[in-house]
């Protein structure tokens, strides 16, 4: 039994869409938290699991597993039918590795410190790193691990579409994001969050 824990229009909203892509069968468990977008807005809902009270969080069989990558990445390998992974031991499970700790330990932090104001030198660099790296992936695309669309599209270009006017002007992110919108399983996601949003705005 697999259990989601999720706010809708979070940043859990990406697992959302990986599990409409994986065609997995998971339970959402939908609870508020209280922390949005670096404000307090509430109380942390007492039915959620994760330790600090964030979302996502994912129960399975018993055993708790939090945060996006960690969520990503094991979803993933339990539905490898899908073909959004890589294999342990296949010449691709290295990059995948790699775009999915890169996303939370590099590209996050440069845009978070962007959204921020931070000019000092080190933010500038940091932020220009991730932008090439992520632009020269994108030349060779059409995804970041080249043909094939992978958890690595869905973890990163939630973000990317979420943070897009902070980007630079640019056609491959353009094209990359509208490749992303267009494949049904997001546009399924978007509409299960939003209605949910609307039923607990009322």
């Amino acid at each position: 039994m697999l259990t989601l824990f999720h706010a809708p229009q979070t940043r859990s909203s990406r697992i959302l869409w990986l599990i409409e892509e994986l065609g997995a069968d998971v339970e959402v468990a939908y609870c508020e938290i209280a922390w949005r977008n670096g404000q307090k807005v509430g109380e942390a809902d007492p039915k959620n699991p994760h330790p600090d009270g964030k979302v996502p969080a994912l129960i399975h069989d018993g055993a708790l597993i939090t945060e996006s990558a960690a969520l990503a990445l094991y979803l993933t390998d339990l539905h490898p039918e899908a073909g959004l992974g890589a294999p342990v031991g296949s010449p691709e499970r290295g990059a995948l590795l790699t775009w999915l700790t890169w996303a939370a330990g590099e590209l996050e932090p440069a845009l978070f410190a962007r959204m921020s104001g931070a000019s000092d030198p080190y933010s500038v660099a940091r932020y220009e790193a991730a932008m090439d790296r992520l632009m020269e992936a994108l030349w060779s695309g059409p995804f970041l691990m080249g043909e094939r669309f992978t958890v690595a599209d869905v973890m990163i270009g939630s973000t990317l579409a979420w943070v897009r006017p902070m980007l630079p002007d640019s056609p491959l992110f353009d094209r990359y994001l509208e490749r992303l919108a267009a494949r049904p399983a997001n546009a399924r996601a978007m509409a299960r969050d939003g209605a949910v949003a609307m039923e607990q705005a009322a």
